[in-house]
Formats: structure tokens, sequence, C-alpha cells
């Protein structure tokens, strides 16, 4: 169905390593506390990173402007919790969380003409995330990361596998998971000890960048479902993304940079050069390029049938 191509991969790699990644600190105090009680912070991300997942739903953009600035996507959503961060960190405390009414969550995140999808969802993504803080962790965030003891794999007990138990966080490609992990070893609250067991957050951008790049292949019947717009099961939506995440894990030893390092990268590619419908392969800045770096390794921008290659449909989903 779907397999990681070597050849691609190798040439890739060899594009990458030249590229120098500036990491974003996730200290912008518009999206995140800057400073603060860890505890507060770790709250935060996790809450955050929870309902972090599509924002736009059948063509209706999630944005809107915020004293004098235009938001969008994850950027409104983030400057809308900073925003409540700012009023009160306690709003982000699991008691609170867990009791948390739709109404409310309603009141947060619909600002102005921005109205978020799947409302309902995330209000018992937070409720859920909450309660289970408060049971099993004594409403302490900062227990998960001293119980992982820096680990994110370890026969049960490490981070990746303890969020598991939280909805949220029960993605088996763990996009979510990892992405957490991303803000708090930035952040410094968490030192990775196996640095092996490092991946990538597989979301809508990367998977469309790694099906125009080539570095996995798909067979005529997956490339005839995803070139129509074809809704894909669950199963399938999984291996896709296990694959696309085997692809770049790969790019990343051979290139010599941490998966989730080069997510900040590809993450802004995929925002402002490897674009839907199509990419802007010649006319699109990020870093210090005002064009895709990547384009002359990639099969898009030699060939219009990737070029016009998107992710694939799975859309009700909550995991990414």
């Amino acid at each position: 169905m779907i397999e990681i191509n070597d050849k691609a991969i190798g040439n890739v790699s060899k594009h990458i390593k030249y590229i120098e990644i500036p990491l974003d600190s996730f200290t912008n105090p518009e999206y995140y506390p800057s400073t603060g009680d860890v505890e507060d912070v770790i709250r935060y991300f996790l809450f955050m990173v929870a309902i972090d997942h599509r924002t736009s739903y059948r063509g209706v953009s999630y944005e809107e402007w915020v004293n004098g600035k235009l938001y969008h996507g994850a950027d409104l959503l983030y400057r809308l919790g900073m925003m409540k961060y700012n009023e009160d960190p306690d709003f982000f405390s699991p008691r609170h969380m867990a009791k948390i009414k739709l109404k409310d969550v309603i009141s947060w995140l619909n600002y102005g003409k921005a109205k978020i999808w799947d409302i309902n969802i995330r209000a018992m993504l937070l409720r859920d995330l909450g309660l289970k803080l408060l049971k099993l962790y004594h409403g302490k965030a900062c227990k998960l990361i001293v119980d992982s003891k820096g680990y994110l794999k370890r026969k049960g007990k490490g981070l990746i596998e303890t969020l598991k138990v939280f909805k949220a966080y029960e993605d088996p490609v763990e996009k979510k998971a990892y992405l957490l992990v991303k803000f708090l070893e930035r952040r410094g609250i968490i030192r990775i000890k196996d640095l092996a067991n490092v991946e990538i957050p597989v979301d809508n951008h990367l998977t469309r960048i790694a099906f125009r790049l080539n570095i996995v292949t798909l067979n005529s019947k997956l490339w005839k479902a995803i070139s129509t717009g074809k809704h894909l099961t669950r199963e399938e939506d999984v291996i896709i993304r296990l694959t696309v995440r085997k692809a770049y894990k790969e790019i990343s030893r051979r290139a010599g940079v941490l998966p989730l390092y080069l997510d900040d990268f590809l993450w802004m590619l995929g925002r402002r050069c490897c674009t839907k419908p199509l990419p802007k392969c010649n006319n699109c800045k990020v870093l210090k390029y005002s064009e895709c770096p990547l384009k002359n390794a990639c099969k898009g921008y030699r060939d219009p049938n990737y070029a016009k290659l998107t992710e694939h449909m799975y859309i009700r989903t909550w995991y990414y």
C-alpha cells in the first residue's frame, strides 16, 4: 500500500543537512507562557496540545483578528489559550478542566467569526485529561515528567507511554504526544535520555510534504483514493502516518538532526511553501530562502501529478 523510498530519502537528506534550522524556544508570550511556575507551564502545554488538532473543516478557516492582528489556525488557538492564561493560570488546572462546561469552551475558543468545528470533542478531551490527572496524579502535571525519569518509552513507564491513558494522547502514531515532548524539551522541562525513541509529530503538513517529496511511495489504489479525495479508514490512516514517520526518522538520521528539530522546519515549510491546493515552489519565504529549499530534491517540483497531491482524507479525528 505504502512504503518508504530509500533513494528519495537519501536525496532529501543531503539537502536537509545544509539547512540551518533556527529552533523555536516556545517562549513568545503571544502563544506561550514565557515564565512562571513550572507546574503552571506544564499544565498549559498539556491541555493546549490536547486540543491542538485540525482547526478548519470543509474549507471553513479558523481565523480572526485579535487586537489588530489576524491569527489563523493553531496560531489563533494558542493566542486564545494565552489570553486565558494571562487572565488566570488556574484556568488550566486539572480541577477546573475536569468540570469545564461546553458553554465555557465555546466562549473561549469561538472568537468573533472564528468557530472551531468540533467544540464538543475538545470539551470532552479537556474534561477527560483533567479528571484523570486528578485521579491518577493527584492533579500534579509535573508528576508525569518526574515519573518518566527522562524516558519516552521504558517498560510502559516512559512519558509517551503514560500519556496514552488520556484520550487526547491515545493516537497510535503519537502526534500530540511528541508535539508535547517538543515543547517541554525546548523549554528545558524534560531532558530526554532515550533519544533513539524520539519521533517526529506527523500532521497534515508533514504528510502532504512526504507525498510530494516522494519519500514514501503509494500503490495505484492508494494514489487514486488520495488524489480523488476519498475518505480512508482509520487503519489506512495509521499505516500511512507510521510510514511517513519512519521516512522522516531516516532523514533525520542521515542528515544528523533530531526529529523534533526537523519538525520545526517542515511545519514552517508546509504552511508557507508546500501549501494546498498547490505548492509555491518558486515563490515562498521560509528561513533565509525566497523559494522552497527542497525543490530540487522534490518529485512534486518536477511532476505536476505529484504537486497536486495533498494529505489523505481522514477528517473526523482528534489525533492530529
